[in-house]
């Protein structure tokens, strides 16, 4: 039987770039924020609940990236809350006296290929245990060669066990990344270190 908060943690969001639980309530939200964690130009992920205006309380439900060009709201269109004109108003002086600007995101931009594909399976494996010293080889390798394809990185790693969802598991720990967004991940993929 499930607890009444099972609900609840299914809806919750943790990568290694965010520093507290994120509320994805909305499967674009959550998508999005994949692409984020596996995304090099975004070095964090943070959330805010809410924020004051003018001594008024304003809830914002907000993922914000810090991005290399700045902080951003994730503005993704399908997962918006409904607001009044009021609420609307009070939402852009928050973000305008918290310094956000919005990157917004629609559901064809968010399901744009092949990124969408290659960051959901990437991400299918962010759970898989790396031991220590397979992680120190991938990592070494990467260090010592640069980027490299994937393909090639992987006929480089001395292991029993296949090391491609090794790489992937480090990719989703931010540890090194993957070229996502201009093929479909196959062994030209290149593989870079996360400096």
């Amino acid at each position: 039987m499930l607890s009444p908060h099972s609900s609840l943690r299914s809806e919750l969001f943790v990568s290694a770039k965010t520093a507290t639980a994120i509320p994805a309530r909305h499967p674009a939200l959550r998508d999005a924020l994949i692409q984020a964690s596996l995304d090099p130009q975004v070095r964090s992920i943070a959330y805010v609940a809410s924020t004051s205006v003018a001594s008024k309380q304003v809830e914002l439900d907000a993922a914000v990236v810090q991005h290399d060009e700045g902080r951003f709201l994730l503005d993704v269109v399908p997962a918006r809350r409904i607001r009044d004109v009021e609420e609307k108003v009070l939402v852009q002086i928050a973000l305008t006296e918290l310094g956000l600007k919005r990157i917004i995101l629609t559901a064809e931009e968010i399901r744009r290929e092949p990124r969408y594909t290659n960051a959901r399976f990437v991400w299918s494996y962010r759970e898989i245990p790396v031991s220590v010293g397979l992680r120190m080889r991938i990592l070494q390798t990467l260090l010592d060669e640069g980027s490299m394809p994937f393909g090639e990185l992987l006929k480089s790693i001395p292991s029993e066990r296949d090391p491609a969802p090794a790489v992937m598991a480090l990719a989703c720990a931010d540890l090194l990344y993957l070229d996502l967004e201009s093929q479909p991940l196959r062994p030209a993929t290149i593989v870079s270190y996360r400096a």
